[in-house]
Parts: structure tokens; C-alpha cells; sequence
């Protein structure tokens, strides 16, 4: 096998295996990347045996094979080399890489492709068409609230599912909830599906901004195609919670605040905070929320910001990682928190899940279950 190939573009997709792959021995066939040499193009296959990567590039073949190199070695490799052409010369085991433009080579032993695991094809898979940015905000706002419990498998992915026209993600780790409902979606209906993480990494690193995205749930696996790259993996199997459950209704009470300030006050206060508990406290009163990191072996902190609220004076303890992570990826001037008051001998308190959303409502919420004092 011998073709030759521009430096940047394989970098570009070697970078891109290197997320899928996580077995770093250079003994192992799943350490190696899949290389295939025919029609002018270089198709170029990664996987950790869950998660698959396919890629396709044009190069100049002077002869035609495939093999396996090892991934971490080969990127080292074309990183220390400036741009340019390269040639790849693969004779028995041995792979010779070498830049046109500097007298030196590299020597990489290569394993047999066909001890590469059978990736399959997706050449007949039902895909249906999703705009990328659509697709990217519903991972986004909803792939860092997944459990990392893995006692609960069923809660380590990402919910996917339709409904009529309306596309649903859901992530919940039993103590808070990101949901995002998006509508007017003519395409075929699926199976409801758990999507493990590191694919919609992948996708949210990887995708355009702008265009449509291919998606594809078949059987025990998803497929997402764009531009010359495919992902596919396994799904979670088991049983999701039923979501709709735990988002409360009817809820009567709300205070609404500015995310910058809110923003910037959490990042001051949970200083001071206990990071094994990670509990902030809101005292809501008549125009005012103060945060306040319970007092600890190492100190405390509090601060006010004006809020937006008219009502008996409330409060309640919450992980503050659960506010400062939906923060991220709401989008408005405002946030707001709507709940209900649990009123105890005129202690008032809030104790029961709390909805946070932006100001204009929209197509996300964060549910936060509230932290014993």
C-alpha cells in the first residue's frame, strides 16, 4: 500500500479517532486505527467496541491495501512535522512515513486488518434529517445532568424519544433533571432510545453549527452522519424513569433574578463552600436573594443581588453545581425559579423540586431537587 496525504486534513481526522479510542497499549488492535487505501480515498475507522468512527479523505494512492497502525503514535508522528505532503508505504508489517518536504522518515509496525473489529455498515439504515444546531442545543442542555452511577446503567445516557412532531432529551441522576422538548419534526418515529455520553460528545464537538445532521436509532444502535464523518454506537439498554413524573406542576411561586449576577455571586460565594457537600443556601426576600455558604471549618460567605420576587420572606439549600450547570446553556437575561412553599410552624422553606428555566420559558427546564439543611 502506498498513497500520500496532506498533514492538516489527517491530523484533523486522527484527532477525531483519538476521542473514540481508549485502550492506549500498542499491543491492542482497539490502540489502532482501520486504514483503507481504494478509489482514491482513504476511509479511516476507530472504535473502543461501543463507539465506532468513520471518516473518508481524499489522498493520492499510488497502490491500493489497508492496515491497522497504532493511533496515539502515528498523531505523535504527523504533530512533530510541519504542513505538507506525506507519503504512507506499507510493505509486510512495516508502515514508512515520510514528509516530502524533510529528509526523515518514521517506522511503524502495523497489525493485520483483519483483527480489527467488524464495524459494520449503515448503507442501509433509515436515516432522517435533523438541523445540527437543533440537535447540538438538545445535547448540550442536557448531557450534564446524566448519573455517573453505574449501578444505575439505565441513567448513564441521554433519553431520546418522539412524540408526534416533538423531539425529547432527558439526563437525570435522581437528585436533578434536564429535559429540552423541541417540535415541528416530520420524520419517522423510532424507538425511544438511551444514548451514552461519549457519542453526543463527539457530536457536540464535531458537528457544524449550521446544515442538517442524518440520524438514524435502528434496532440497538444510533447512527449520526455529517459532512465525511459517522458515529454509531451501542445504546444503554434498561428501562428510563418516567421523566414526567418528576417534573412538578402547578407550581404557584417563582422569583427571577439576572443570570450574570447570579453567575458571579455563586462563583464568590461557593469559595467558602464544602465542596464534598457542595450546599449553597437562597434566602429569598422582597427584592433581595442572598447566597450563603453554610458556615465550615474553613470559613463562610454571603452576598445579595436584587431579584425580582414580592412575597413572605423563603429559603432553601441546593447543590450549587446544579444551578451553575444549567446556567451555562440558558439562554436569556433572566432566570427563573418557580416553585411551591412548604410552610412548618411559619418556617417558611422550600422542600420540594424546583423548576429553573430562562425568562421567556422555551423549550428547556432544569429540575433541582432541594438539599436538607
Amino acid at each position: 500500500m502506498k498513497f500520500t496525504f496532506d498533514r492538516d486534513a489527517m491530523i484533523k481526522e486522527i484527532s477525531i479517532a483519538q476521542e473514540i479510542i481508549t485502550n492506549k497499549s500498542p499491543v491492542s488492535i482497539l490502540s489502532n486505527i482501520l486504514i483503507i487505501a481504494e478509489n482514491n480515498s482513504l476511509t479511516i475507522k476507530a472504535t473502543d467496541s461501543t463507539v465506532k468512527f468513520t471518516t473518508v479523505i481524499p489522498v493520492d494512492i499510488q497502490e491500493e491495501g489497508r492496515t491497522t497502525i497504532f493511533c496515539d503514535k502515528f498523531m505523535s508522528i504527523l504533530s512533530s512535522l510541519p504542513s505538507g505532503e506525506i507519503e504512507f508505504i506499507q510493505e509486510d508489517i512495516g508502515v514508512t512515513i515520510k514528509p516530502i518536504s524533510k529528509k526523515v522518515k518514521f517506522q511503524l509496525k502495523s497489525q493485520a486488518s483483519d483483527k480489527f473489529p467488524e464495524s459494520g455498515t449503515s448503507d442501509n439504515v433509515p436515516f432522517f434529517e435533523l438541523p445540527a444546531k437543533d440537535f447540538k442545543e438538545m445535547i448540550k442542555e442536557t448531557i450534564f445532568a446524566v448519573s455517573d452511577d453505574r449501578n444505575r446503567y439505565f441513567m448513564t445516557g441521554v433519553y431520546f424519544i418522539k412524540n408526534d412532531e416533538t423531539l425529547t432529551m432527558v439526563a437525570t441522576d435522581g437528585r436533578r433533571l434536564s429535559c429540552d422538548n423541541k417540535t415541528g419534526f416530520s420524520i419517522p418515529d423510532f424507538q425511544p432510545a438511551i444514548i451514552p455520553t461519549k457519542i453526543l460528545s463527539c457530536i457536540l464537538k464535531n458537528a457544524p453549527d449550521e446544515g442538517n445532521i442524518q440520524v438514524a436509532v435502528v434496532d440497538k444502535s444510533i447512527f449520526v452522519k455529517f459532512g465525511n464523518l459517522e458515529f454509531s454506537s451501542v445504546l444503554i439498554e434498561g428501562q428510563f424513569p418516567n421523566y414526567q413524573k418528576v417534573i412538578p406542576e402547578n407550581l404557584t411561586m417563582s422569583f427571577m433574578v439576572n443570570k450574570a449576577d447570579l453567575d458571579a455571586a455563586l462563583k464568590r460565594t461557593t469559595i467558602m463552600v464544602d465542596k464534598k457537600v457542595s450546599r449553597i443556601i437562597f434566602k429569598i426576600s422582597s427584592g433581595v436573594l442572598k447566597l450563603i455558604s453554610p458556615e465550615s471549618d474553613i470559613g463562610t460567605a454571603d452576598e445579595e443581588i436584587p431579584c425580582r420576587y414580592d412575597g413572605q420572606d423563603i429559603s432553601m439549600a441546593l447543590n450549587f453545581t446544579y444551578v451553575t450547570e444549567p446556567l451555562k446553556v440558558i439562554d436569556s437575561e433572566n432566570v427563573v425559579f418557580d416553585f411551591n412553599i412548604n410552610d412548618v410552624d411559619g418556617d417558611a422553606n422550600i422542600t420540594k423540586a424546583v423548576i429553573m428555566r430562562s425568562e421567556t420559558g422555551g423549550d428547556y427546564i432544569h429540575v433541582i431537587m432541594p438539599m436538607n439543611y
